[in-house]
């Protein structure tokens, strides 16, 4: 069984001016495209987009809820052996030892 790990990434707020590119919905299209491109190539898949509720502060002492919408990118995880098991080295501790949970960017 494959083990994925995940990206999420603030979805675009409005699009990119780009030349030949006129109106606000085919600027807002090719900017998720650019993303989604991008994110493709360093070997994400794109999953799904969610709009998720988050508290913000609204001046001194008062909180708001507001909708954000983030894009929601997996891979696979490279360390995995051909029998679905995560793959196990031993490494010499010349210090604190390493968190196996925290995933690297």
């Amino acid at each position: 069984m494959p083990v994925y790990e995940y990206r999420v990434i603030p979805a675009p707020s409005k699009g990119i001016k780009v030349k030949g590119v006129k109106t606000a919905h085919d600027r807002f299209a090719h900017t998720l495209q650019d993303i989604m491109n991008e994110m493709g190539l360093e070997g994400w898949e794109y999953q799904r987009t969610d709009t998720l509720p988050a508290e913000e502060r609204s001046g001194l002492a008062k909180k708001t809820i507001v909708q954000r919408s983030v894009l929601v990118f997996r891979r696979e995880k490279e360390a995995t052996a051909s029998s679905g098991q995560p793959t196990i080295t031993a490494t010499p501790q010349t210090s604190a030892p390493n968190d196996p949970d925290v995933a690297a960017e």
